[in-house]
């Protein structure tokens, strides 16, 4: 690879770093080409980008970025993969699933919306992130639930207003 291969491939690694809030390093080494195969399908159908990259590109490629990676680049030993997405912990998800199976994709890190991650240890917390759909979902449910309490008090407080406020004072 020539010196100006390495500066485009700097330049695209620090463009998808920039792009991604939700990074993470896996070490897939190991896997036969079947279940490499059924990993990057498995990438492809929960919508994560998967990329094998070349450890001393991708640390020139977080030096240049704008983001601060903290103890990320030094995770970047053997084989890793980088996979990107939308949702925070879908990657985790992903790994965690398809290890029901093997024991890799091993996890090396994780840029989590500006938190770092290091280590295998930390899957399970990953996995239990909950996305901003998630997120708005749960404050919903909790805004509508005062709501519901008071719509099923006027309906058992017969519409009088000392009925009412039995009903409600009788639920909290």
């Amino acid at each position: 690879m020539t010196r100006e291969e390495k500066a485009t491939v700097i330049e695209d690694l620090t463009a998808q770093l920039a792009e991604n809030a939700n990074i993470y390093l896996a070490d897939i080494s190991g896997l036969d080409a079947v279940a490499t195969s059924n990993l990057r399908r498995a990438c492809f159908k929960a919508n994560i980008k998967l990329a094998v990259v070349k450890n001393t590109l991708l640390a020139k490629a977080m030096e240049a970025s704008d983001k601060e990676f903290g103890e990320l680049p030094e995770v970047l030993k053997g084989n890793t993969s980088m996979m990107l997405s939308e949702t925070g912990n879908a990657p985790a998800k992903l790994i965690k699933d398809f290890r029901k199976k093997s024991d890799r994709p091993l996890l090396k890190g994780a840029f989590i919306a500006e938190a770092i991650y290091i280590g295998d240890e930390n899957l399970e917390a990953l996995v239990n992130i909950k996305s901003k759909e998630e997120v708005i979902g749960d404050i919903i449910g909790l805004l509508q639930s005062p709501a519901k309490n008071v719509i099923s008090g006027l309906k058992s407080g017969g519409g009088k207003l000392a009925g009412i406020l039995k009903t409600l004072s009788e639920k909290e």
